[in-house]
């Protein structure tokens, strides 16, 4: 559910400790929008530590998480790579600090240094795959189900992170995921 990417995050941290490369290090507090949909952005990030949601909102409003993002993984990247506004928000669970990279910068990079390249390559790889087998297992399974499986996987997710946003994350109603929840509990004791 909260992925990581150890390497990536170690390697800018490296960049960042030599230097002349344009990376800072940006801090947010929780609950902070630092990118929203729709808006064009000039850095791309590296969470350094804790965690971050990127979702979509449709025009009613309604929130569709597209995944949480933590230490090491990158957001705004997709950015550089087709010149067009972010297609999603992104916003922190938790107090934050990232690497902030300019897109020129990051450019260089990508160019120069074949190691971040690798790294950005797989990273983006990673998302792709990621994404496609939780979308099916969402829809092809109940939502108990579905909440068992994020307790396996992040066992503090509802110390750490809103029910709302669980319920985007799993594409039901807050009403819902409580009812599942409740039943979860009976079942249990």
């Amino acid at each position: 559910m909260i992925r990581i990417n150890a390497e990536l995050v170690a390697y800018t941290e490296q960049l960042f400790k030599k230097g002349g490369h344009g990376i800072m290090e940006e801090s947010y507090g929780a609950n902070e929008l630092i990118l929203e949909q729709n808006h064009r952005y000039t850095k791309i990030y590296v969470i350094r530590e804790g965690i971050v949601k990127c979702f979509i909102s449709d025009e009613n409003g309604k929130d569709f998480i597209q995944e949480f993002l933590g230490e090491g993984l990158e957001f705004g990247e997709l950015e550089v790579f087709n010149n067009r506004p972010a297609i999603c928000s992104v916003a922190s669970i938790t107090p934050l600090k990232a690497f902030a990279i300019s897109h020129a910068s990051f450019n260089t990079l990508l160019e120069t240094d074949m190691r971040f390249n690798r790294l950005i390559m797989k990273a983006l790889a990673d998302k792709i795959r990621y994404k496609a087998p939780r979308h099916s297992y969402q829809h092809a399974y109940p939502i108990e189900d579905n909440i068992l499986k994020l307790k396996r996987e992040f066992p503090e997710v509802t110390e750490i992170i809103s029910k709302k946003d669980i319920a985007n994350y799993i594409g039901v109603t807050q009403r819902s995921l409580n009812r599942a929840l409740k039943e979860l509990k009976e079942k249990s004791e």
